[in-house]
């Protein structure tokens, strides 16, 4: 294939031909059968597209980093076979993928369906992690713990079968498809966008959800303008598959009743219907208690003058690198002695070093690792030794640059620091029980 060419996506068609179309989107680490019990009804309406993530199902192995690049590959895959607009619903990953469509390109899209989705997936750093914790152990870690994320207790006890079913669905990923799914939903934040969301959408959430749950829920229809909530009960993350019959009505009743109509081609414009003063619930059930998590402001960029400021760069970079943990507690402690410090490494340390196209992170991280170890910086070893495992580096090729720096550093600099680099690794990788 090449390297020009946006790589396709697995997918299949359900029901009639002429009918509109009504794309379904997976959750990370499922296939396109997360689905399978809502399709006998939607297809009475719908000509359903369902499609695999990259290297889930058995799909190619072409990993997408970021949700964009995802959103890109399922417009060229509806490129190739002729599907121009359509409605989109999607559960978590899935979500995102919708939310961007939503945002980038809404002349594509009818109506919108988000399902334990959120304008932020957790943090940063817990998608990172968990990807060190794959490219170290693979996925069986994952996969095992997948059930307890996925769905509630009761549920898990009594459907052994459908359990066993997801936790193979995990174990056969490519583990750097999944790891590059991570990487994805690390960098996805559209909180500050939501209100250009214009399409009618549903946010549709299990009661239980631990991962993205009723809290995320209600930011989103926070801030989307034309946005209902329906909370499902007795339902966690994976709200599709535990409690099928009620996703399917709710469903069936948006996207029967909420589809925007395509742009005039003579004028190039839409009638886009008043949003209600308030989001309306699409189904009767208590509110959860606590205040609606708030939305974070769009960032102010100041005027570039000349040469860009290459400080958000760099803090970007850094938070990425370090960890969004770290970062915080060095800003933090950050006082009027050691702030401009601070400043000067963001801007110029990482806003110019590491983000210049010419080597890539796992090559930097290398580096560093030899220069700390010649320095004798242990301190600053233990953290970039976590930096090197989130920017690719596996334990294995840690151990290699700490050997070569043997050579070139002497025997009792690199003594010191495989001490510090195989505690930090035992403590990224070990998977959590």
């Amino acid at each position: 294939m090449s390297e020009t060419t946006t790589p396709a996506l697995q997918y299949r068609f359900d029901g009639p031909d002429d009918a509109p179309v009504l794309i379904l989107g997976p959750s990370l680490g499922t296939t396109w059968h997360m689905w399978d019990r809502q399709i006998p009804e939607l297809t009475k309406q719908w000509r359903v597209f369902r499609f695999d993530l990259p290297g889930h199902g058995g799909a190619p192995a072409y990993p997408g980093g970021s949700v964009s690049e995802l959103a890109a590959r399922l417009l060229a895959t509806l490129d190739a076979v002729g599907v121009q607009r359509f409605g989109y619903a999607g559960c978590a990953l899935g979500g995102a993928i919708g939310a961007e469509l939503a945002l980038r390109h809404p002349d594509r899209l009818a109506s919108l369906a988000l399902i334990a989705a959120s304008p932020r997936f957790g943090t940063a750093d817990e998608f990172r992690q968990r990807g060190v914790i794959v490219r170290t152990n693979g996925l069986d870690p994952i996969a095992r713990t997948s059930p307890d994320r996925w769905f509630t207790a009761g549920f898990a006890a009594a459907q052994p079968a459908i359990t066993e079913w997801a936790v193979q669905m995990v174990r056969t990923t490519d583990p750097g498809c999944y790891i590059a799914a991570c990487e994805a939903l690390a960098s996805f934040d559209v909180r500050a966008e939501l209100g250009r969301i214009g399409v009618p959408t549903l946010v549709l959430v299990g009661s239980d959800d631990q991962v993205t749950g009723p809290a995320e829920a209600r930011t989103l229809v926070a801030g989307i303008p034309d946005a209902r909530l329906a909370v499902v009960p007795s339902a966690s993350h994976l709200v599709p598959v535990e409690q099928p019959a009620a996703v399917t009505d709710l469903l069936v009743r948006h996207f029967s009743t909420a589809w925007q109509p395509a742009y005039d081609s003579t004028t190039g414009q839409i009638a886009i219907p008043a949003a209600p003063a308030k989001p309306a619930l699409a189904v009767a059930v208590p509110q959860q208690s606590g205040p609606v998590a708030e939305i974070a402001p769009a960032a102010v960029q100041p005027e570039a003058l000349g040469r860009p400021d290459p400080y958000d760069a760099g803090l970007k970079v850094r938070r990425e690198v370090l960890g969004d943990a770290h970062v915080d507690r060095a800003l933090a402690t950050a006082d009027e002695f050691s702030g401009d410090f601070q400043e000067f490494i963001t801007r110029y340390a990482w806003g110019e070093i590491w983000d210049r196209p010419g080597l890539d992170r796992r090559s930097r991280s290398c580096v560093t690792l030899t220069a700390l170890v010649a320095g004798g910086h242990l301190d600053e070893l233990a953290f970039h030794t976590r930096a090197a495992l989130r920017n690719g580096l596996t334990p294995n090729e840690i151990k290699e640059v700490l050997l070569q720096a043997a050579v070139y550093c002497g025997v009792p600099a690199a003594n010191s620091a495989f001490k510090v680099a195989q505690q930090i690794i035992r403590e990224e990788t070990t998977p959590e029980e």
